[in-house]
């Protein structure tokens, strides 16, 4: 056991020194963990001997749970909601056409049966949320147009079609299931997936509201309501992978406490679970084996980037009037990953009889997306003229905490204090904080100058550095050249009475603003809102 606990060791700490190193020269991680697996393989230089696609199968289900149940929890709301409807539509009509185009081009161009076809097609058919969410993050890639979260919402929250495209087809092949069968399987798995994935993910939010835990067992928590997300729904012939990442979603932009705590834990858990993932099918594969296959692999991954992934998107996004730069961008931002992989092992769990080896297909064809299209996706991006340094792709709500030096102080006025029975514009605060927040009983009150304080009331003050509170929600609002709040006092800023400037980002630094601060153009404007 000490040997195999040894293993485990060098190869988690060599993924996170090729991590640190390959984000140096703009290699995607996530294809050093594949080649690391294959080197460590039976075909490799380690010579370990693996090929047990169910054990395989079980572990990279998990760790796919928690990067799917992660992404859904990451996914910032706000921000997605205005390209809600454009990934939506990408994540399921966008992968039926995709698998449905790819499918005929292996059976009239590669000579593939019609079934095997429709297999490489459904597999293939996602995008994939570790390797975008990985290539995104690593290079801070501030993308026009809101395009980065339409990118993020689409990876995240499309591999439950391609599963169940997958599903269909092997009760396809194993005639398990009749046209009506597939009618009924297609609404189960949405219908399970989407009602259970909302009940599991309210119940994780209510649980954590009102029960109190012991330091480190909400994270506990967290990951037994995920799994159990999945569980559920896939026991009753729902879609597990919907229902995990619906539940994330409902979580992530939850009002919880120590939300901060659940990011650092999560960035971990899923740093880690990739890295698993990854390896695990990299161990599995044998280099011998995709020679073979790299030729019709090539050709379909040609076609599925520049043919089949394309017509997709534009036939999605042309009528939402996104403009031609953004729809180059995420026809080529369709990313293969792990999904694939982990779907293809599934076939050959399945036990079905094929005459190509469609687990080194995918495998090839994975390969070759995360190098080719995640390489080149920053360079792309460029070309296009679709980055903006001003926009954070790390801008989530879960994530802000990390993005401004500002910290909350909580001072409770008691009975003696100096402050009580005074208005706001009575006292005298210290320099460069101000109160953003009272709360008074029940009631959450956004201050101004002429707010009286009250005893027991309990003030919400800001200065340097921040820390998050759970009664603190922030968004950015930008300035620019047109807005009709450029040149405009902060006391004249009133897009919301519930809204309370709490912080200016200018040039690069921060400034903790007054009644009487003037807004320039390209501020950004730090909001604390009650909703």
């Amino acid at each position: 056991m000490e040997i195999y606990l040894l293993l485990v060791s060098v190869v988690v700490i060599t993924c996170v020194m090729f991590n640190r190193l390959t984000s140096e020269f703009g290699v995607p991680t996530l294809f050093v963990f594949i080649v690391l697996g294959m080197l460590f393989g039976s075909d490799g230089i380690f010579k370990i001997s693996f090929h047990d696609y169910g054990f395989a199968e079980q572990i990279c289900s998990i760790a796919l749970i928690i990067i799917m149940f992660s992404g859904g929890f990451g996914a910032n709301w706000r921000e997605a909601k205005p390209i809600a409807a454009k990934s939506f539509l990408l994540a399921t009509f966008g992968v039926f056409f995709t698998g449905a185009i790819l499918a005929l081009f292996c059976y009239f161009a590669l000579n593939m049966g019609i079934y095997e076809s429709m297999l490489i097609g459904s597999l293939i058919s996602s995008t994939d949320a570790a390797s975008v969410f990985s290539i995104l993050r690593s290079k801070k890639l501030g993308l026009k147009e809101n395009t980065a979260s339409m990118l993020e919402v689409e990876s995240g929250s499309n591999d439950p079609c391609s599963y169940m495209l997958t599903m269909i087809t092997l009760a396809f092949i194993s005639g398990r299931v009749s046209a009506g069968g597939v009618v009924y399987m297609t609404l189960a798995q949405f219908f399970y997936g989407t009602v259970l994935g909302l009940i599991m993910g309210y119940f994780t939010v209510f649980t954590l509201r009102n029960v109190k835990m012991s330091d480190g067992f909400d994270m506990a928590f967290v990951i037994g309501a995920a799994i159990m997300s999945y569980a559920v729904p896939s026991a009753v012939g729902g879609n597990g992978y919907l229902s995990v990442y619906i539940a994330g979603l409902i979580l992530g932009n939850a009002d919880i406490k120590d939300k901060p705590s659940l990011v650092h834990f999560f960035n971990g858990v899923t740093g880690l679970a990739q890295m698993i993932i990854f390896f695990l099918l990299g161990l599995l594969a044998y280099p011998s084996r995709i020679l073979p296959v790299f030729f019709p692999a090539i050709l379909i991954f040609l076609f599925l980037t520049f043919g089949a992934r394309p017509i997709a998107v534009f036939s999605i996004l042309t009528p939402m009037k996104c403009s031609i730069r953004q729809q180059l961008l995420v026809s080529f931002a369709g990313i293969r990953g792990a999904a694939s992989i982990v779907f293809a092992v599934m076939v050959m769990v399945s036990g079905i009889s094929l005459n190509n080896d469609v687990f080194h297909i995918v495998f090839c064809m994975v390969l070759l997306s995360i190098a080719f299209q995640g390489s080149l996706l920053p360079w792309m991006s460029g070309k296009l003229k679709m980055t903006d340094v001003n926009i954070d792709v790390m801008k989530t709500f879960n994530d802000y905490t990390e993005e401004i030096d500002v910290q909350f102080i909580k001072l409770v006025l008691n009975e003696n204090h100096p402050w009580v029975n005074k208005m706001i514009m009575e006292i005298t605060l210290p320099p460069d904080t101000l109160i953003v927040l009272i709360l008074r009983g029940e009631n959450k009150i956004i201050p101004n100058g002429a707010t009286l304080l009250m005893e027991e009331d309990i003030c919400v003050l800001s200065a340097s550095a921040f820390q998050d509170d759970r009664n603190i929600k922030l968004s950015e609002f930008k300035i620019t050249n047109d807005s009709k709040w450029k040149g405009k006092k902060i006391h004249e800023f009133s897009p919301s009475p519930s809204e309370l400037v709490v912080m200016i980002k200018r040039s690069g630094r921060s400034v903790i603003p007054r009644g009487y601060t003037t807004i320039h153009e390209n501020d950004i404007l730090v909001i604390n809102k009650i909703e």
